[in-house]
Parts: C-alpha cells; structure tokens; sequence
C-alpha cells in the first residue's frame, strides 16, 4: 500500500479541503476533545472513512491544521525580522508588536483564517496534551524570537522580564480575538474583534511593556 502521503496527493482537493475546514471549525468551536472523527465526516459531508483515509487518526488531523497554516507563523516572522532592523527605543517596540499583533488580526478578519485563529486562541488558553505538543512544535520558536525583540528593543532590559511582557500581551491578543463581551459592555458602541481596535491594542501593549521593561526611577 503506498504511504498515506502519496494516497493524499491524489486524493480530490475539494474533499481534503473539506474535511480540513470541517475539523478546524469543529475543534476550534468546541476543542479537541469535544469533536469526534464522525462529527468531522458530516460536517465536511464526506463518508466517515475517508477522514482516516486521507489523514490517518484525529490527532493527525489536528496536527494537519497547524501544518497547513505553517506560512502564517513564517510571515510573522518575517516581519519580525523587518521590524527589528533600525534604531532600538520605542519605536522599535512598536514596530515588534504591530508585527505581533496585525497578521494574527488580519487573519482573524479574514474569512479563511477566522477559525483557525479561533483554534489557536482557545487551545493556548485550554492546553491539552495533544494541542501542547502542536503548539510548541509551532509557536514556541516563534515565542522566542518575540522575546528576544522585545529584549533588544529595551536595552538595559532583562530577558525573563521580556518573557512575562510577551506571556501579558498574548493574553491580550487571545482575549481580544475571542472575546464578544465588549459589545455588550460598550453598549453597542464596539464589535467584537473589530480590526479598527488594532490600533488601540498595539498602543496598549506598548504601554505595558515599556512599563515593565524600562521602569521609571524609585525616588
């Protein structure tokens, strides 16, 4: 029998796809425990076999999201790159984060990527084992590389304290791309995971890391 990656490849796109954004939908919905294989088949409208067939276990499947989203994390990266090139201070920092934040909002705007974004935040927030092992796989060396620029956008800095100013603005960046409360809170005035607060987002994670990296003078 040929390897399940050469089966894959001749399979009809239009029922992979399928059934890659039935289970990014459902698992993003409900999370990775909640949703079984044949929850995934109907949602994709495809027999309950062929899920197997063209992805192996659930566990595989999970990890084929991640996989088919890799290029999201290298253009994030890219931009990293880009926004650490110039003078280090505050606009630096500023730079770092917008990079940190506009893909992930752009995407979470996007028809395309608004489950996957939606995944992303809620299996960071309720780490199975399952999802940990993804996860690190995929976003950890990204974490660092994020850590190590908020570092050298603060000279003087401490590199543990980096690592909690980036844990704090990604509990920013999830609540704000999953949360829905604020449209009630504002009394209508705000929609919820609106790309217009991105602004708002950037500013205020740049206030708490500058607070926290470059501490005003005890006196």
């Amino acid at each position: 029998m040929a390897p399940r990656a050469q089966r894959a490849s001749s399979a009809r796109p239009d029922r992979r796809q399928a059934i890659l954004l039935a289970a990014e939908k459902l698992f993003a919905q409900h999370g990775y425990h909640a949703v079984t294989i044949r929850q995934i088949a109907d949602e994709a409208g495809v027999p309950l076999a062929l899920v197997g067939y063209y992805y192996g276990a659930k566990h595989e499947l999970f990890h084929a999201i991640f996989e088919h989203w890799r290029a999201t994390i290298d253009e994030r990266l890219a931009l990293l790159a880009e926004a650490r090139r110039g003078a280090h201070g505050h606009a630096q920092l500023e730079r770092v984060i917008t990079a940190f934040v506009e893909p992930v909002m752009r995407m979470r705007a996007s028809a395309e990527g608004e489950y996957y974004a939606l995944l992303v935040a809620r299996e960071l927030s309720f780490r199975s084992p399952e999802a940990s092992r993804v996860l690190e796989d995929y976003f950890d060396p990204m974490a660092h590389a994020f850590i190590d620029a908020l570092h050298e956008a603060c000279p003087g800095s401490a590199r543990p304290m980096a690592a909690w100013c980036y844990q704090f603005a990604l509990g920013a960046l999830l609540h704000h791309m999953s949360d829905t409360r604020v449209q009630r809170l504002s009394r209508g005035k705000s929609a919820p995971a609106d790309p217009a607060a991105m602004g708002h987002l950037v500013r205020f994670i740049c206030a708490g890391v500058a607070a926290l990296m470059n501490p005003p003078p005890s006196g």
